[in-house]
């Protein structure tokens, strides 16, 4: 039996269906795959067309746990995995690997009638607690009716978007029966700013701009090129969510966001443009003159910032605020407060503890029949596909591992009494 139809979950059900084992698929939703439909906003970002070494050095969690699991089922596999589901793929920007349709209902769609195909029997209940007896698992009670199996692999998710079902019923089931759980936390999370600037430029998105993520040591953390939105908390999009996996230690440290607005200028490049700018508009007001260089809302805070009065005539800027500009157009600093609730996270930090799961088989070391897969382990990775393939990789691992047991068990006779004497 497996718990949960999310992406671990329903692969680890198509691998132990196709290796021959009956299998009953539990889910709490009326559909599978929920959070999936999500990914990627809406497209799917199902792998990273990666090496193995490469997929392991952006895990920064317990990425050596994984390489068994990923080695056996890496990024190309996956992709060959879902082009024979007839899923067309291609691959972009950072390696990363999408359905060509852009559809992440035609993933799920692939994966669900892959199940009928395999006859995977889908049942609509939610798990209360696995039974076990003699420190093996014997079933599962649903909250419509409990179930018999020797094998059960727990694939329910994290706590991150509660509403698609990840409400962390792992977590207490896993606890219940033993298992050590580091508390789940945000990775993958937007960032709350302190201040009010942030709010003032809400729904402000820039594309092309260069975030870099400083530590209280003045340490780069984080630096990368690419998109980030303005909100009413502070600061979100798919840089600050890649930044937000290597802001590790909200509790002792403290954080600073930094903004290259123009990083393809450097600064003498840009000191010659806002020289070109304002001398060519000399009796024009700053600010208009400012609005040539960035969005409208951004320019309040700039001239905040700069100490220039929007006012101002261009020709009356002087050199030593002309610097401030610049500082700030390759440097716009905003203070961390942390993460925003984890959940609103993409996926959580925390789990189950892996030195208590065979990495091999993602088998449980303390309960005999029972696996894990996926975010409920305590293994996630920064964005890019690589948390899916983490699912993937562990579902077609505790997959196998749990059909496996099923067709030992099967030829495992019970010896004959001896003949008397």
């Amino acid at each position: 039996m497996v718990i949960g139809g999310g992406a671990a979950g329903m692969l680890a059900a198509l691998t132990a269906a196709r290796l021959g084992a009956e299998v009953t698929l539990l889910e709490r939703n009326q559909k599978v795959g929920r959070k999936l439909y999500i990914t990627g906003k809406g497209r799917c970002n199902l792998t990273n067309n990666c090496t193995v070494a490469e997929f392991l050095d952006n895990v920064p969690r317990n990425g050596r746990f994984l390489t068994s699991a990923v080695t056996r089922f890496p990024p190309a596999a996956v992709q060959t995995f879902f082009t024979d589901l007839g899923v067309p793929l291609k691959t972009e920007r950072g390696n990363r690997v999408f359905p060509r349709s852009d559809r992440a209902a035609d993933v799920v769609d692939a994966l669900f009638f892959a199940l009928r195909r395999s006859q995977v029997s889908l049942v609509q209940d939610r798990a209360a607690h696995i039974l076990t007896q003699a420190g093996g698992v014997t079933g599962v009670q649903g909250e419509r009716g409990r179930y018999a199996a020797g094998q059960v692999i727990l694939a329910t998710g994290g706590v991150s978007y509660p509403l698609t079902g990840s409400t962390g019923d792992g977590y207490a089931m896993a606890a219940g029966l033993g298992h050590t759980i580091l508390p789940p936390r945000p990775s993958l999370v937007p960032l709350e700013a302190e201040g009010e600037d942030c709010p003032r430029m809400q729904g402000l998105s820039l594309r092309n701009v260069v975030l870099k993520v400083k530590n209280r040591k003045g340490k780069a953390v984080f630096q990368e090129q690419g998109e980030l939105l303005f909100t009413h908390f502070g600061l979100s999009g798919p840089l600050v969510l890649s930044a937000s996996a290597h802001m590790r230690d909200f509790e002792k440290d403290h954080y600073t966001a930094v903004i290259d607005l123009k990083p393809a200028l450097d600064e003498a490049a840009l000191d010659a443009r806002l020289v070109r700018e304002l001398t060519g508009q000399p009796n024009r007001a700053f600010h208009n003159v400012l609005e040539t260089l960035e969005p409208r809302l951004l320019v309040p805070i700039l001239a905040e910032r700069s100490g220039i009065p929007p006012d101002t005539p261009a020709n009356a800027v002087t050199r030593a605020q002309r610097r401030r500009l610049l500082e700030l157009l390759k440097g716009l600093a905003f203070s961390i407060a942390g993460p925003r609730p984890v959940q609103d996270a993409i996926v959580t930090s925390g789990g189950v503890k892996v030195s208590e799961v065979d990495p091999h088989t993602m088998g449980s070391k303390l309960v005999q029949g029972l696996y894990f897969a996926g975010e409920l382990l305590d293994v996630d990775a920064y964005t890019g596909g690589f948390n899916l393939q983490i699912a993937w990789s562990t579902g077609r691992a505790a997959g196998e591992a749990a059909a496996l047991a099923v067709e030992t068990s099967r030829h495992i006779q019970p010896e004959a009494p001896s003949a008397p004497e």
